[in-house]
């Protein structure tokens, strides 16, 4: 069945917002006393599951839900300066252009996603769903599949974090691994994407022949 309509996470693999995340964390860690992060840090957080990096941290695993809200207020305070991904504005535009239904799915805020689309002048994206729960984004996609009247054949997810890809899983869309953002290749591998996309602009190349 033909592909109609594909889903972006939103942090890592639209909008590089890896400094504001170092920021908005730091400034968490310094308040309830966990670890802080360095640049340098983030190769060896890259290769390790949210539950691994929450211990190197010091971070209670199960306290990460009501971290949420807090980071949000922070990052919020940086949106202005977040960029996009290189290459995902042409990235966007060619699979509009060929007709593609476009939604993000995201564990951040709504309003904070659609102030980055204003601030970027992005306005290619039917939908924008979000979930403050970190692992719900499984229920996001039932979810718009059911209001779109859509097959998991006729869609598919591109994300940059091995949650992203068990969460398409857990749906039974396919999905394509986008290694330009957060997560490393060890930490991916055995989730087991179906496609994996270096950089953006080989999104267009690889959806068109699903």
């Amino acid at each position: 069945m033909m592909l109609k309509a594909i889903l972006f996470d939103f942090d890592g693999t639209l909008a590089d917002s890896k400094e504001t995340f170092l920021s908005a964390y730091n400034e968490l860690a310094q308040r309830h006393d966990y670890k802080k992060v360095t640049v340098e840090a983030l190769d060896t957080l890259k290769s390790c599951s949210m539950r691994e990096r929450c211990a190197m941290l010091g971070i209670p695993f199960h306290k990460i839900p009501f971290l949420v809200g807090e980071f949000s207020k922070r990052y919020q305070n940086s949106l202005t300066n977040i960029p996009l991904m290189v290459g995902v504005r042409e990235m966007l535009g060619e699979l509009s252009a060929a007709g593609y239904a476009l939604a993000i799915l995201s564990s951040n805020e709504e309003k904070n996603i659609r102030v980055f689309l204003k601030n970027h002048g992005l306005d290619c994206f039917s939908t924008v769903m979000c979930s403050k729960k970190l692992f719900a984004k499984d229920r996001l996609i039932r979810k718009y599949l059911k209001q779109n009247c859509l097959t998991p054949s006729q869609v598919v997810y591109i994300g940059d974090e091995e949650r992203d890809i068990l969460a398409s899983r857990k749906s039974g869309i396919r999905v394509i691994w986008a290694a330009w953002g957060f997560d490393g290749i060890e930490n991916v591998r055995k989730a087991g994407p179906d496609f994996i996309a270096n950089h953006p602009e080989e999104v267009a190349p690889l959806v068109s022949e699903l």
